[in-house]
């Protein structure tokens, strides 16, 4: 990964800190996203220190926002000249109903939005690499339909059932984008993490749950208390191991489990009308 130019959004914690930590480890550079100065520089200090990579830098945005993402892409331009590895990290389960400044549903902003508008937003700078991976983080369970009639939550909103489906969008625009770019020099993919320990599992309330799930709440609980950040290192893997290794240098439009293995896509994602519907509605949303 020496000279390798890698942007992790959501880099300063959680899954993304230890996806961050183990790519700078391969000497790559690795610039992080946070929203917070004082804890984001706390966190790449930390990365430096561990990893004894000093090639690791911290870009500020508000990635809920259009105006957040648009800054993102803006400040990576005027500091690297191209980008060889997107980690599309950053994730959101909120707690309630709530619309960004651009009017969209939160989950929805930052699950499908983000990815789908930063990737575009970098779309020349990932041309620039001779060889370049976009990695995208699922999330939730990925079982289920995707409801156009509820795409925000205009009807229902259920917690960790919304950013399930949210993360299931995600999922389905990336694999129509994967599509798209056939036969360049970029690739892209999803991977499932797994159960980790971090500060948005742990924000988790009962009532973010279904309501079958509360009985195992206690447990749930036991399941997410905080272990030093070893469950998220188990959870990075299967980034680490699209973003860095050279089995998967060509393979495109593919679903990686926790264990980084090929898996099939959901049933859902695979509705290619559906799929280009989706795309349609993201495109318009982002302008």
């Amino acid at each position: 990964m020496k000279e390798r130019v890698v942007l992790i959004t959501g880099g300063t914690g959680g899954i993304g800190k230890q996806t961050a930590l183990a790519l700078a480890k391969l000497g790559a550079q690795v610039i992080v996203t946070g929203r917070n100065q004082a804890s984001g520089e706390t966190a790449v200090n930390e990365l430096k220190q561990i990893s004894g990579n000093p090639q690791i830098d911290l870009l500020l945005a508000d990635l809920s926002t259009q105006a957040g993402n648009r800054s993102l892409a803006k400040q990576f331009k005027q500091r690297y000249k191209r980008l060889d590895v997107l980690i599309n990290n950053a994730g959101l389960a909120a707690s309630q109903r709530q619309l960004t400044e651009d009017d969209v549903e939160s989950d929805f902003a930052v699950n499908v939005l983000t990815p789908f508008l930063l990737t575009h937003l970098l779309m020349d700078y990932l041309k620039a690499s001779p060889s370049a991976r976009v990695v995208n983080l699922a999330g939730g369970t990925a079982d289920g339909y995707i409801d156009l009639d509820n795409l925000q939550a205009e009807r229902s909103f259920t917690g960790l059932n919304t950013y399930s489906h949210t993360k299931l969008i995600m999922m389905a625009v990336m694999y129509e984008f994967a599509q798209r770019v056939q036969n360049t020099n970029i690739t892209i993919n999803v991977c499932y993490p797994g159960r980790a320990s971090t500060n948005m599992t742990r924000s988790v309330t009962p009532e973010m749950m279904p309501s079958f799930s509360r009985l195992i709440w206690p447990i749930f609980k036991l399941m997410i208390r905080p272990d030093g950040g070893q469950s998220a290192a188990k959870a990075s893997r299967s980034s680490v191991y699209l973003a860095s290794s050279d089995d998967v240098a060509r393979v495109n439009g593919t679903y990686f489990n926790t264990h980084s293995k090929i898996v099939d896509w959901p049933k859902a994602v695979l509705d290619q009308e559906k799929r280009q519907q989706l795309w349609a509605i993201t495109e318009q949303l982002t302008r």
